[in-house]
């Protein structure tokens, strides 16, 4: 019986299999495939490339235009001094005080801002006063550099001291993080900090309950009027909401409740 057509088809496949005309045939879709990977690798990489290359112009806080409120204090041989007077010169420099231990911090800006808004800046911006890791100068009570010796009178006076800081992450924190360099310290909004000239191995106390109290106050207004105060020690929190005034008339009759 003479071979099917389909009989005929397979015979010459199988023929052919192994031969030369079937080992040359370009597999096309194969290639294709392997161009479509290669073409998302690379669109991958150079995508990559550019959010990492472009990462830093993501805003970081203080941002130009925003205000965030700080406390600080100052330790000079083992005595914390009186806040430095109100700044004069809020309208440009980009960290001030009020007067009250507070650090207003509201760039004018881009190099007040971000990483900018350092310890050092608020000093180096205050007439009469400097901050460096080797050196700290307040106004009215002189130079103070790494090695010298506290004066007489002083709680630690006779030992040499040098340029410390120590810092607190909020309000309500008790447990400081040492700074050898306070001069770089990054302001953060509610963070505490304490600049000092003090012996190598003196611990700073936290700036008191009036500084953070301030700091509270004014960052309330700021944010609606609503004034919370926390203490420490006693555990005590005041808020004051904004002030309601409602009015009722009713058939000839006036409530007033404020």
């Amino acid at each position: 019986m003479p071979p099917s057509s389909t009989g005929k088809w397979v015979s010459r496949a199988a023929a052919t299999g192994g031969g030369r005309t079937y080992r040359g045939q370009v597999p096309a879709n194969w290639y294709a495939a392997l161009v479509v990977l290669v073409i998302i690798g690379l669109v991958s990489i150079v995508y990559s490339r550019y959010e990492y290359q472009h990462h830093h112009t993501t805003k970081v806080e203080p941002a130009v235009g925003t205000t965030l409120y700080a406390g600080y204090s100052i330790d000079i041989c083992g005595k914390v001094i009186s806040p430095l007077a109100a700044s004069t010169n809020s309208s440009v420099a980009g960290i001030t005080t009020p007067g009250n231990g507070v650090l207003n911090v509201s760039p004018k800006s881009g190099n007040q801002a971000g990483a900018n808004a350092v310890l050092s800046a608020f000093f180096s911006n205050y007439p009469g006063a400097a901050l460096t890791a080797k050196e700290l100068k307040v106004p009215k009570h002189g130079t103070f550099k790494n090695g010298a010796t506290c004066a007489a009178g002083t709680p630690d006076a006779g030992q040499k001291g040098i340029v410390r800081g120590e810092t607190w992450p909020n309000a309500v924190s008790t447990k400081g993080t040492l700074l050898n360099d306070p001069a770089t310290f990054k302001i953060g909004a509610r963070t505490l900090v304490t600049v000092g000239f003090v012996p190598r191995d003196a611990k700073l106390p936290r700036p008191s309950q009036s500084i953070i109290d301030a700091m509270l106050s004014l960052e309330g207004s700021v944010s609606g009027g609503t004034t919370t105060t926390t203490t420490i020690a006693g555990s005590t929190t005041t808020t004051t909401p904004p002030a309601t005034s409602t009015t009722t008339t009713t058939a000839g009759t006036t409530t007033t409740t404020g």
